[in-house]
Order: structure tokens, then sequence, then C-alpha cells
């Protein structure tokens, strides 16, 4: 299966926090777009692997998505080694995405920083014709992304560039509190993180808010770019 778009995500969940938005949005337009999670987030303080995993397909139906697939690299262990880096390309080279969405840059969990140059590498050594990969006993092709786009997390990064979700936010919301293990929840008896707050919940409306009054709209999502971003028209922009 080709996609439009594969979003990568260092645990479940950080994908819904970073772009769902802009995937639900794409997947109204038509795009075929899938995930990918690097690891089950097995250490996280709240809830199980296993309780996230049914929780990432939930996020998955809500948004749409055409597939959704987790590595099961090592929650807070992982590398960005080539045995990891192959990992990633199979990935890539599977679904031969035009666009490929990963961790932000840098964050305060460093999985994510970590995700993202990883994924960011990988989608590069994917494009090789002599980085050879196998998939189910099938030989893989050369692909390489035409773009790698960096979602904002925890920090407040200063986009390159923001996308307008007017419109697909409360389903970007729904996709978020999939992950009830996870959030706010003032009935839970599990411990408090940094996550699990209501103001961590108010503090990322406030973002997609904030970015959409900025563009003129109600709500947008926030992303960094490797390279300079090309148009061929001015008009392009409007």
């Amino acid at each position: 299966m080709k996609l439009d778009i594969l979003a990568f995500g260092a645990h479940p969940d950080d994908v819904e926090l970073g772009c769902s938005g802009t995937i639900a949005k794409e997947v109204a337009l038509g795009k075929k777009v899938g995930i990918v999670d690097l690891t089950r987030g097995e250490l996280g303080t709240r809830g199980t692997a296993e309780l996230r995993d049914q929780e990432a397909m939930a996020a998955a139906q809500i948004l749409g998505v055409s597939v959704r697939e987790n590595l099961q690299m090592r929650d807070g262990f992982f590398v960005n080694d080539e045995p990891h880096q192959l990992a990633v390309i199979q990935m890539i080279r599977k679904y031969q995405p035009e666009i490929v969405i990963c961790n932000a840059i840098d964050d305060r969990h460093i999985d994510h920083a970590k995700g993202s140059k990883l994924v960011s590498e990988a989608c590069f050594l994917s494009g090789l014709i002599k980085v050879e990969t196998e998939y189910q006993g099938q030989k893989q092709s050369a692909w390489r992304p035409k773009q790698v786009y960096h979602y904002i997390q925890w920090k407040n990064i200063e986009p390159d560039f923001v996308v307008d979700i007017t419109g697909y936010n409360e389903k970007r919301i729904e996709s978020i509190l999939a992950y009830g293990s996870q959030f706010y929840n003032p009935n839970s008896n599990e411990p408090e993180t940094p996550i699990a707050t209501k103001n961590f919940l108010e503090s990322l409306n406030s973002r997609t808010r904030e970015f959409g009054r900025i563009i003129g709209t109600d709500y947008a999502e926030g992303y960094t770019v490797e390279r300079y971003l090309a148009v061929n028209s001015l008009a392009d922009l409007l």
C-alpha cells in the first residue's frame, strides 16, 4: 500500500499530540495516511504497554488512517544505529510516502529528539540503492520521501510553517483523549505525570489557538523543516 503521508512517533500518542489535526484534515481530503510508532511506551508511569496498544488502535480509527504499525523498539533505550535505521527504512520503503512527519527536533523527553534524528536519517538512507533491505522475504526498492517535517511537542519551538486545522480540532482532541490511561482524569488513581495534568491539555489547546490566531483562523498546528520549502508562485502561499 502506497501512502501519501507517513507519521512517526517515538511513543504511541506522540503523533496524536503533535499532528493529529493535520492528519484528520488530510484524510478528509482523500489522502492516504499511516502511523508508525517506534516503541510501545512501556516505560510510561501510567497504564501498560498492552493498554496503550489498544488506545493507539482506537486513536487510529478516530483519525481514519489507513494503517498503524509498531516497531517495538525499547522505550527509553533505542538508539540511532544501523539496526534501528534499517527497521525504519523498511517502513519507508514498504509504504513509499511522499511526506514523512516525525518527532520534534528538540524536546523534554529524550526519545523525542532521538526518534526525530533516527527517522530523518533513515529517510535519507532509504533513498540509497546500495542500502539493501527485505520485507517478508521480498527485496525492497530504494525510496526517499520528498519532504520530512517535524511536529512540535512539549517545548515551544518556533514553527517554520503552520497548517490550518480549523474544523478538525475536535477530531484531534478526540484522538488524544483515546489515551485515557495517559492524560488528565480526575477519577484516576494513577500517579500524576507532567502530561496527566489539566494544565497540559489546556496548554495544547492554547498552542493550536495561538497558531490559528496568527494566521487568522481558529486552530493550527506548527512544523519545522529540514530544508527550504519551495513554491512555484507567490499565489501558492495565499
